[in-house]
């Protein structure tokens, strides 16, 4: 085709493109399509017979809207189409002598649902050759002719028609362009049949019509054969010149060799990695049958003893334990299968030889980098971390971590466990941990004896496995709380475990065998010290965590807490932000505990709440503040504690295994019908003999103290501690009785003082323990003057200086050093 008839047919095309497609009413009704608009066409009497009728494409036919794909020149194409609404327009086509249907793809989702605002512009005529109804549907065959462009619908409701001018193909000129991109078509042709099989039927029925050297035909039969979208294939049947449709079908050709290239090589890769299974599994079996033939085939017990035979290469076992190892072996090789002693046999050796015999990992012996964990790990706490560095120095100058066992004491939530796990990264080591809390029975210990049925080694020798070396840290969860009962002590087991004295030989009941312990870091926790046994706390080294005090709590939060909980929520960082403000009223009113995990559970709180109004739509960084933090938390959990005054109420300070606490001691004379004295508040032995012996030294030295002897002679006192649901007990409380006492005896209130010390009858101050917790609830209750034994001096200096500021301590060794303080108008 040479530039100008290109031209000619382009513009024409456009030109036919801008029409509006209106109906036509001029000529026939909408439900008849009348066959005199193709009689000049069909037959002229005049010049005589030039064509048959049904061999001339009339002017107007019906239409068949198709919502799949469009059809193409060239094709024979089955159709299945819904009866109820296609029967009319079929026989409509079956009344026109020529037969002639327009095919037409439309942009609806069904072709039931196309109005004649759906049809494209651009169409194929089809001749039916066959139709067929069977239970409600049509079969039609139709032989797809030319394209045909709509000029004008004459009926748009169904049956379809329109008036079309149809589209001849173009007849190329033999021109090089054409020829190789007709080449090109055929050679992608090619590489896709390989790839898919049912190219090549559609491909043989194309030869059979048209030829290689038919580039039109050969660009619709292409672009069929793909598996593209309707508005791609739409695209390639409204593109007549010759030139633009091949690019098209090229591009689309080349997609499809793709996809297949893509498919061909999924369903290779299974199928080679079924064959491989299946061959594998076909010389297995024949290999069996072989060794089997040979007598070369390895039974259960071969296969068993090679298994514990390749472990123990790689052990190093004690002259007793190769020895014992032996002697099992042998008896395995001798027992049946199938016999009770053959399993128990079997364990017992498979216990034996996964245990890591002279396998120890090598500690990192370097005090800078230890120093860089704890601090990583843990914010404060610096007296607890400079004992356990000064721990680690002594091992670097022995050249070995061994033979000491740390306990570490203090309230829950300070970062016990964790410190353990920053123990065993500082020097390397594999970190096993299991709770001792609520263990009766000695065998959770030292093991079961092998007479027993499911009998298996101690926790100790468990988690030896389990770490997989000999020398790991092993942590001692809370050891206070272990139990006693008719199944043995727990707590002396353990003394033979812990005692580096004693461990080197460590003999576990269901080995039977002499295991070291002595290179294993031991680190036990309690919260505190006076349930463990006194032989067994003899054996330990212990360090005392303390509660933390607002600030640190703050800096926690900051630093730990809150970004650990916005990551474990998966929110992005930065998506809360807690102000100062905020954080501090969250401390004092909701985690006012020692530690930390109180604190930690309220900010989780705040995090998922605020990972909910995101999915809602709000806008992040969420701020949060003291007035919205109630809507995040609810009501304070903690209030401010009541401020007792009056004669005869003192504020102590006592240490709970909690941390520290403030404990207002409340007494009034009740009346003076006899003398007595009467205890309330739920005591414990110790608290009420400090108060006995509170009453009784006020009582005797009653004119010293500048009251009344008479006042004692008939009167009933009563003596209270408020909050008489929790138990008290502690010999920390006897100068705060004995004060109350005083001060009701006077009748003239005490300062704002907060004190703590035990008293003797005979006016001695002595020591009592938890100075540092006693502070810091002392600052939480906002007092800033504390009375304290003389004999607590040292303890006070080593407390840190943060926690120490702002308080005025005044050290006492006689009650009367107490006494001459509680109603001075100022302090001196």
């Amino acid at each position: 085709m040479n530039d100008e008839v290109a031209d000619t047919e382009q513009q024409k095309d456009e030109d036919v493109g801008k029409e509006d497609l209106e109906l036509d009413q001029e000529n026939v009704e909408q439900d008849d399509v009348s066959n005199e608009d193709f009689d000049s066409e069909d037959f002229d009497k005049e010049k005589g017979e030039l064509a048959r009728a049904r061999d001339v494409l009339p002017s107007m036919i019906h239409l068949l809207p198709v919502a799949s794909r469009p059809f193409f020149p060239g094709q024979a194409v089955p159709l299945l189409m819904d009866s109820e609404y296609w029967l009319q327009t079929m026989k409509a086509v079956g009344e026109t002598e020529h037969k002639i249907l327009g095919v037409v793809l439309v942009g609806s989702n069904t072709s039931e649902e196309a109005r004649s605002a759906d049809f494209k512009p651009v169409g194929t005529a089809c001749r039916v050759h066959r139709v067929h109804s069977e239970e409600g549907k049509l079969q039609v065959l139709v032989e797809c002719l030319q394209r045909f462009r709509i000029e004008r619908f004459v009926s748009r409701k169904r049956p379809f028609s329109a008036r079309v001018d149809y589209m001849p193909e173009p007849v190329p000129e033999p021109e090089d362009q054409i020829k190789a991109y007709a080449m090109a078509v055929i050679n992608t042709i090619k590489e896709l049949l390989p790839l898919n099989p049912l190219y090549v039927e559609e491909l043989r029925m194309f030869l059979d019509r048209f030829g290689p050297d038919d580039p039109s035909h050969l660009a619709d039969f292409a672009a069929s054969l793909t598996t593209s979208t309707k508005v791609q294939l739409q695209e390639v049947l409204e593109a007549v010149p010759l030139m633009k449709r091949m690019e098209k079908v090229l591009v689309l050709l080349n997609n499809e060799l793709e996809l297949a290239k893509a498919q061909h090589s999924i369903r290779q890769s299974v199928e080679e990695r079924m064959q491989k299974q299946q061959r594998e599994f076909f010389l297995k079996e024949q290999l069996k049958v072989i060794q089997k033939e040979l007598g070369i085939a390895k039974d259960d017990r071969t296969a068993e003893t090679d298994k514990f035979k390749d472990r123990l290469k790689k052990l190093t076992l004690t002259e007793e334990s190769q020895k014992r190892v032996d002697e099992e072996m042998d008896k395995l090789a001798m027992l049946e299968t199938g016999s009770p002693e053959y399993s128990v046999t079997r364990n017992y050796l498979d216990w034996i030889t996964l245990l890591p015999w002279g396998l120890h990992s090598k500690d990192k012996l370097d005090l800078k980098r230890a120093r860089r964990v704890l601090d990583r790990d843990h914010y404060g706490l610096d007296d607890v971390k400079n004992r356990i560095l000064e721990f680690l120095a002594v091992g670097i100058h022995k050249s070995e971590i061994a033979g000491s066992i740390i306990l570490l004491v203090g309230p829950p939530g300070v970062g016990k466990t964790s410190i353990g796990r920053s123990i065993a990264d500082a020097l390397g080591r594999r970190f096993y941990r299991f709770s001792v809390g609520g263990i009766r029975d000695e065998a959770e210990i030292k093991g079961h004896r092998r007479t027993y049925i499911g009998a298996m080694p101690g926790k100790f020798l468990q988690a030896i496995k389990d770490a997989g070396t000999a020398n790991p840290v092993i942590m001692l969860d809370e050891i206070d709380k272990i139990g006693a009962s008719y199944h043995g002590d727990p707590a002396s087991s353990l003394l033979e475990v812990l005692d580096p004295e004693q461990n080197v030989d460590f003999l576990d009941h269901y080995l039977d065998l002499r295991f070291d312990l002595s290179k294993v870091l031991f680190v036990c926790t309690a919260n505190q010290t006076d349930s463990i046994p006194g032989p067994l706390l003899d054996r330990m080294e212990v360090i005392q965590l303390s509660g933390y005090i607002a600030e640190e709590k703050l800096a926690i939060a900051k630093k730990y807490l809150l970004p650990r909980q916005i990551d474990r929520a998966g929110l992005p960082k930065d998506t809360v932000k807690l102000k100062t403000k905020a954080l501090r009223s969250l401390i004092e009113g909701y985690a006012r505990d020692a530690g930390v995990r109180r604190l930690e559970k309220q900010l989780g709180k705040i995090v998922r709440k605020v990972a909910v109004k995101m999915l809602e739509g709000a806008e992040t960084p969420l701020e949060v503040d003291s007035e919205t933090l109630k809507d995040y938390l609810g009501s304070p959990v903690f209030r401010d504690e009541r401020k007792l005054s009056g004669p005869g109420v003192v504020t102590g300070l006592a240490w709970t295994a909690m941390g520290g606490a403030t404990l207002s001691i409340e007494a009034v004379r009740t009346h003076e019908f006899a003398r007595g004295f009467k205890l309330t508040g739920q005591l414990g032995d110790v608290m009420k003999e400090s108060a006995d012996i509170a009453y009784g030294y006020i009582v005797s030295h009653a004119r010293e103290f500048g009251t009344d002897p008479s006042f004692f002679e008939k009167a009933f006192i009563h003596l209270h501690v408020p909050a008489g649901a929790t138990p008290k007990d502690g010999p920390s409380a006897g100068i705060t009785m004995a004060s109350a006492l005083l001060s009701l005896a006077r009748n003239k209130p005490v300062r704002r003082i907060a004190m703590t010390g035990e008293l003797t009858l005979t006016g001695e101050v002595f020591p009592i323990g938890g100075v540092r917790e006693k502070l810091i609830a002392a600052r939480r209750a906002g007092f800033k003057e504390i009375l304290l034994p003389e004999d607590n001096r040292g303890e006070f200096d080593e407390v840190p200086e943060h926690v120490k500021k702002g308080f005025k301590v005044h050290f006492v060794s006689r009650f009367e050093d107490v006494a001459a303080l509680l109603f001075a108008a100022k302090a001196s």
